[in-house]
């Protein structure tokens, strides 16, 4: 009898090992099957959604794609939020902190030449212009990756000690002019007051060109930056006034055209001459509009670009030397200005705690070797509203293959392989899962 009753209570003892284990902390090896059964039918709605890509605040179709799919998972789901994002909430079986994880879905008005199978041929208006629609920046990835870590992570909810919010953001890419948007609008409509996360942490692709320094591009390799990670923005707009004449007798009008040719070449001497020669920053000049007929010298001209710092102090210093230039041109020309500075996304700054805890998941799943640390980056991300109100982390994932050559972001070319979607999968959840266990910062 006491044999059977020992037996029995070994048996018992180990049915609670096993609930035990079943209940904690799910390990690499778990995860790793868990995005083994996921990968391809998450690489499907990467490809669907690459294929039928959306302009900022026109993401309807993506918005409608990861709600039904959030929903399909028993997640919480809040639809139409800055009008077309999506929030989720995953509440775990145990009570513990709560973690953000966001991606952005819209695509930009690039007309996509890629060699993909499923390549977009979506045309439509942006600023009046037919354009091509691309997934040009691999929001497509991002997208897909969350909806796989969504999925495996409502797998194993029973076991998570904390709560998951998933943001699903439009219009990362910037507001047609006149609107509202992006994660300053879901921030301003209130997104952290129905539930604020103790921590918020996103990816980016990483498909730089092959002739930029370095190769953290490559599939899987993980390059971050500890404290300021990306730039802040500031967006200009300028417009030069002369007087119209004949081509004929330019001496009988004032050419805005000359002036501002003098005001973009003048503009390059700031970042040259003006700027410590190791300072971070960049002035750029992206659009020259003026013009109608060869033989009318125009009224005006029209000048705007970007501007990208890591401090206040070199962005007045920026813009006070484009007033002075912009001054000294116009009036040796005889014309008159009208600028103004828009203020952009703040500079994204990788919290030091938050980042101190969770590089290490990284190197654990990718090996140090292969986890960077990189220099910050001048462009810019409105991530930074998400990460100004709670401690965030951002980094950037290689989607690159070897051999395979990938033009830069916002290019016709961009290209970013289906495996880093099961990749970005993996390390989301890994993220998400170790930063739970391990209780509240």
């Amino acid at each position: 009898m006491r044999v059977v009753r020992s037996m029995i209570t070994a048996v018992a003892c180990l049915v609670a090992a096993a609930a035990a284990q079943a209940a904690g902390k799910p390990s690499d090896a778990e995860i790793a099957a868990l995005v083994a059964r996921h990968a391809s039918a998450r690489i499907a709605q990467r490809q669907d959604m690459h294929q039928n890509p959306e302009l900022s605040n026109r993401e309807t179709r993506t918005g409608a794609l990861v709600a039904a799919h959030l929903e399909s998972l028993g997640i919480e789901v809040q639809a139409g939020v800055a009008h077309t994002g999506v929030v989720g909430i995953l509440r775990g079986g145990r009570p513990g902190p709560t973690i953000a994880v966001r991606a952005d879905m819209d695509g930009l008005p690039v007309t996509e030449q890629t060699d993909y199978p499923f390549k977009s041929t979506v045309r439509s208006t942006y600023l009046d212009k037919d354009v091509g629609v691309m997934h040009a920046c691999g929001h497509d990835v991002h997208t897909a990756a969350l909806l796989g870590t969504a999925s495996m992570l409502a797998e194993i909810r029973d076991r998570l000690p904390g709560t998951v919010m998933f943001i699903f953001q439009p219009a990362e890419e910037g507001v047609p002019a006149g609107e509202r948007g992006g994660a300053r609008m879901m921030v301003e409509d209130g997104i952290f007051e129905m539930m604020k996360p103790d921590a918020v942490i996103a990816f980016h692709t990483n498909g730089a060109p092959p002739d930029d320094a370095g190769d953290n591009e490559r599939l899987g390799i993980v390059a971050y930056s500890p404290g300021p990670a990306f730039a802040a923005a500031t967006r200009w707009e300028a417009t030069v006034k002369g007087r119209q004449a004949h081509g004929s007798t330019p001496h009988l009008g004032v050419d805005p055209i000359v002036a501002a040719s003098g005001i973009v070449m003048a503009l390059q001497t700031i970042r040259s001459r003006v700027l410590p020669p190791l300072s971070d920053n960049v002035i750029t000049v992206a659009i020259f509009r003026s013009g109608e007929r060869h033989n009318i010298i125009p009224e005006s001209a029209t000048l705007a670009g970007t501007i990208r710092t890591f401090d206040d102090e070199t962005l007045a210093t920026i813009e006070a030397r484009i007033r002075e230039i912009f001054d000294g041109h116009t009036k040796a020309a005889h014309a008159t200005y009208e600028l103004d500075f828009h203020t952009g996304h703040p500079m994204t700054v990788n919290d030091a705690e938050l980042t101190a805890r969770l590089v290490p998941t990284l190197e654990r799943l990718l090996g140090r070797d292969r986890v960077r640390l990189a220099p910050p980056i001048t462009g810019s991300e409105d991530f930074s509203y998400f990460s100004q109100l709670v401690p965030g982390f951002y980094f950037r994932l290689g989607v690159v293959p070897e051999g395979k050559v990938s033009g830069g972001h916002h290019t016709s070319t961009f290209y970013a392989a289906d495996e880093s979607v099961p990749i970005a999968m993996r390390l989301m959840t890994s993220l998400v899962v170790d930063f739970l266990s391990a209780g509240k910062p």
